[in-house]
């Protein structure tokens, strides 16, 4: 059976860590040659600069070759629905894209944005799933409606310097931006805190920031697995207090998906939810961290994203350690630590 990284809530927390403790590794011994010979094909549907760099360098790294396909601009436009006519921009079927890559590289990883249309059809993430369906090597999410791979780093990072991050309280909070971005990221965060049984807290405005059923459920089930605690907050104060890791992002509200001028007329009463200074003075002598990229004095003030306690750059270079281990654990090469 192939075994696929679409999302962590396919994967142990046991199998998790070791794909961490082998990142961890990697951090401190980077090159190594063990996928020699093996290639992967990283489809871009959407822009990227971090994972685009972290994949490529990390694939060479590990001394094997990196492709990179951008469909529409570099590559063919792919179809990823079923029993359709192909009358539209497309020239190509998911179903034939899989099976030629598949007979070329040795995996297949694609980032692919939710079309911000109709999120009862977005939330079934079709296209990672079509492409999963008809390859036949491993895939790997590098964003779709979640992050998987970002959640790896979150929580290298996280245990990097909590050490011991079981019934840790970890804080959500949503944050002021122009625009109504994806909930990938926040999707993710809920999804990996919990799974490994960290005190969870989700800080947004109102219930019309509250993250698709799915994720809440799951982190609900996560945390009572684990022992924790699962809440949801719309009080600066409750949920920052003895918070020990604050991570920030942005994202749209649900009720209005596919509308965005409706949506900025809840969003623009919200601009206070910045992370500033006064609002890390409630933690635990919290850490904060952001996936990047972040507007400054619009999502965290200058005084957070400049200070001790601020771990987004550690985050952001931690993605390259765990994505080589992942794709290592795919490609049953472990490191011989």
């Amino acid at each position: 059976m192939i075994k696929h990284f679409l999302s962590t809530e396919d994967w142990s927390q046991q199998d998790l860590n070791q794909i961490l403790n082998e990142a961890g590794y990697l951090k401190e011994h980077p090159i190594q040659n063990n996928l020699a010979g093996k290639s992967i094909a990283l489809l871009f549907l959407n822009p990227s600069m971090r994972t685009r760099t972290s994949f490529e360098l990390g694939m060479q790294q590990l001394g094997g070759t990196a492709i990179v396909l951008q469909p529409g601009q570099d590559a063919w436009g792919i179809e990823f629905e079923s029993d359709v006519v192909m009358d539209g921009n497309a020239e190509e079927h998911i179903k034939e894209v899989a099976g030629v890559l598949s007979s070329y590289v040795d995996m297949i990883a694609i980032r692919a944005f939710p079309a911000f249309q109709d999120w009862q059809v977005d939330r079934l993430d079709h296209k990672i799933t079509g492409l999963a369906k008809h390859a036949s090597v491993p895939v790997i999410n590098m964003e779709t409606i979640i992050h998987p791979c970002q959640e790896l780093a979150l929580m290298m990072t996280i245990k990097n310097h909590l050490k011991t991050v079981k019934r840790k309280k970890f804080v959500l909070t949503w944050t002021y931006h122009p625009k109504p971005l994806n909930t990938a990221v926040a999707n993710s965060g809920l999804l990996i805190s919990s799974k490994f049984g960290m005190d969870v807290t989700l800080l947004c405005p109102n219930k019309h920031y509250l993250l698709d059923s799915h994720y809440l459920d799951t982190a609900q089930a996560q945390c009572q697995a684990n022992g924790a605690n699962f809440e949801i907050s719309h009080d600066f104060e409750t949920a920052y207090a003895d918070a020990d890791f604050v991570y920030a992002k942005s994202w749209g509200a649900l009720p209005f998906y596919g509308d965005p001028k409706a949506e900025f007329e809840q969003r623009k009463q919200f601009k206070h939810f910045r992370v500033d200074g006064a609002k890390m003075a409630l933690t635990n002598q919290a850490k904060f961290s952001h996936c990047l990229p972040l507007r400054r004095n619009i999502k965290a003030s200058d005084e957070v994203m400049d200070a001790d306690y601020c771990v987004a750059l550690e985050e952001a270079e931690n993605r390259l350690h765990v994505q080589k281990a992942m794709m290592l654990n795919l490609m049953n090469q472990p490191i011989n630590m």
